[in-house]
């Protein structure tokens, strides 16, 4: 929902007024909304534009590499031709003006008026309209544009930087938007600003596939997948569609609309990738994140854009806008550290006593007994965590026992002690927080107390072990007994 507002039918306009306050050292407002502060050389005006709602879409791309200006409408409306007219005027070099945004239909005819009017006042004006969505239409010149916006803009802007002519900008933009395509999901509506519902709802535990950024719903419903299978969803919707070409080299956006988390998006590009691989594309520049939103919407999509030499040049070529910052040369010099080996995995464990060598097997059952507990109770435990912590103990126990067993399963010939110092180590890498730390201690602990040289193991052998866990425990929580 969209909480943060004063009147809701002023909104769009009050954030703008917010953004062009902060990013006053780089644009400025004009009608019908912002333009770049401009360079020692002229050069061709990219506008974009459209409705409110999608930020950094459009004002947040104002910038140089990027494009010169930006027409904002309402929330999910089309700007008017004289919103339009207006931001295009003054954008203008003298140089001419490209004017691109996705495919709808008010943006297409309050877009198109606006460059008729330009045209008769003698500016060269062009438009490059954005159709990377395949989920709305098979056909091409049908369909709508959503985050293909960000590759077309990103493509028109650079070749604008570089100098090129209108032609030449023309050229490209229209170049771009051949080679993209778009295939996305949503998980759940958006609330406009004053509204108490969503425009539209996706029923529990589905997804809409085929999503809008204007608030519509997906193109139909689908059970909610886990993310490597959403990722080939995705990775073949796009596919399905890919342009008529050879190239092997694929710009690549994982574009979240609103709510879905970075962290989701990066979890669900590490599925990506190794599907492109296999499908014999090369990822070049990935950009995960938000870059085309629809306000609070759920939700997230999968852009390529099939580069040639051209293409490349113009998707790796600098910017700096308020919203989206490329700079090469501040990370062109970076070489990976390099790492020595730090783990008990690297070190060969001690040669054990035979009685210790007989000993092991029992210690290892008894790591994948508590694995197994754990995992039945791992809900209960994180329900009685949540009552003053935050509810992650269950999960936090399960992570951490999983990496103790995988550890202990990779050794070989190793001792009692020298497994519980392993599965100690690896329990706390694995869980992390404060569980991590003590049951990793414990463990340690306790395998320090058996050590592998006995050459029998009594019942006083098994207590000291416990009660080195215990101690360890006690002495690193600063608990009491």
């Amino acid at each position: 929902m969209t909480t943060l507002y004063n009147d809701p039918a002023e909104f769009a306009e009050d954030q703008l007024a917010g953004f062009v306050d902060l990013y006053a050292d780089r644009l400025r407002a004009v009608p019908g909304g912002v333009i770049s502060h401009r360079t020692s050389e002229p050069i061709v005006a990219v506008v974009v534009g459209g409705g409110s709602g999608h930020y950094p879409a459009f004002a947040g791309l104002v910038g140089p590499g990027f494009a010169s200006g930006a027409v904002v409408g309402n929330i999910f409306t089309s700007p008017s031709a004289a919103q339009v007219y207006s931001v295009a005027k003054a954008a203008d070099q003298g140089r001419g003006v490209i004017l691109t945004f996705g495919n709808y239909a008010g943006d297409v005819m309050n877009f198109g008026i606006a460059a008729e009017r330009l045209r008769r006042e003698g500016i060269d004006t062009r438009i490059v309209l954005v159709t990377d969505d395949v989920a709305s239409s098979d056909i091409e010149e049908q369909r709508r544009g959503i985050a293909g916006d960000f590759t077309v803009f990103k493509a028109l802007g650079a070749a604008a930087a570089a100098g090129a002519d209108i032609d030449e900008v023309e050229r490209i933009g229209r170049a771009a938007n051949s080679a993209t395509r778009t295939f996305g999901v949503a998980f759940s509506g958006c609330t406009m600003p004053g509204a108490h519902e969503p425009l539209f709802t996706v029923p529990d535990r589905h997804m809409g596939v085929g999503l809008g950024i204007h608030g519509e719903p997906g193109i139909h419903d689908a059970a909610l997948v886990p993310a490597r299978d959403l990722a080939a969803m995705l990775v073949d919707g796009v596919l399905a569609a890919r342009p008529d070409s050879d190239r092997t080299r694929v710009a690549v956006i994982v574009n979240g609309l609103g709510t879905t988390k970075y962290e989701e998006l990066f979890l669900l590009w590490g599925e990506v990738r190794p599907l492109l691989e296999r499908a014999g594309l090369t990822p070049v520049d990935v950009e995960v994140g938000e870059l085309v939103t629809s306000l609070d919407m759920g939700g997230c999509s999968l852009t390529l854009m099939w580069l040639d030499d051209e293409l490349e040049s113009t998707w790796r070529a600098d910017a700096y806008t308020p919203g989206y910052r490329k700079q090469t040369g501040a990370i062109a010099d970076l070489r990976p550290a390099a790492i020595g080996a730090d783990s008990a995995a690297d070190v060969a464990p001690p040669t054990p006593s035979p009685a210790a060598s007989a000993l092991t097997p029992l210690v290892e059952e008894g790591l994948r007994t508590l694995l197994r507990t754990l995992r039945e109770h791992e809900d209960e435990l994180g329900r009685i965590d949540a009552v003053a912590g935050d509810g992650d103990h269950g999960r936090g126990m399960v992570k951490g026992a999983d990496a103790a067993v995988a550890a202990v399963d990779a050794l070989d010939g190793a001792g009692p002690a020298w497994t519980l110092r392993v599965a100690g180590r690896a329990w706390a890498a694995g869980a992390g927080g404060t569980s991590g730390v003590l049951w990793g201690a414990g463990l340690e602990a306790a395998g320090d107390a058996l050590t592998d040289d006995r050459d029998e193991y009594s019942a006083e052998a098994a207590v000291e072990a416990v009660a080195a866990f215990a101690d360890a425990v006690i002495d690193l929580g600063r608990a009491e007994l």
